[in-house]
């Protein structure tokens, strides 16, 4: 049997879906029994924690080269994971992204990614993008930044 359940949470647009499969019982009944309690389980065990809104930069690092000082790096939709119940205060995040950033980039461009630890151990690893274009800038722009790279 292979059922699922959605419920609504207030930190949480849309809700949680949990699914839950269960093979080798003795009856279909038991079987909607057991699935039932899987579900109840997975809701009550696990914590879904919002790291990050829709739109919203998880890093603003330094461009080089562009019209803009930052490029902010997230997701269109929210960042969520899903913890064991009361560890939300242990979870660490590290943004990985090349250095240096130098422009264009476009939006939803690929540049790095989020690293989620719960305990040192690895939870999730979500692809950033670039929220908003950043083009490249002008000649002199250009010439003084990679003035400034190159002193780096």
């Amino acid at each position: 049997m292979i059922a699922t359940a959605k419920r609504d949470f207030p930190n949480l647009t849309g809700g949680r879906r949990l699914l839950s499969i269960v093979l080798g019982t003795t009856g279909e009944t038991v079987r909607a029994n057991e699935s039932q309690k899987l579900l109840n389980w997975g809701y009550t065990a696990y914590d879904a924690v919002r790291l990050f809104d829709g739109g919203q930069p998880a890093a603003t690092p330094a461009v080089w080269k562009g019209k803009a000082n930052v490029l902010k790096l997230g997701r269109p939709e929210p960042i969520v994971v899903a913890v064991p119940t009361g560890s939300a205060n242990k979870i660490k995040t590290q943004v990985s992204r090349p250095d240096p950033l130098v422009a264009p980039f476009t939006k939803y461009q690929a540049v790095g990614s989020l690293k989620v630890t719960l305990d040192d151990q690895p939870l999730a690893d979500v692809p950033l993008v670039a929220l908003e274009p950043v083009e490249q800038a002008g000649v002199f722009g250009r010439a003084w930044d990679a003035l400034r790279l190159w002193i780096k």
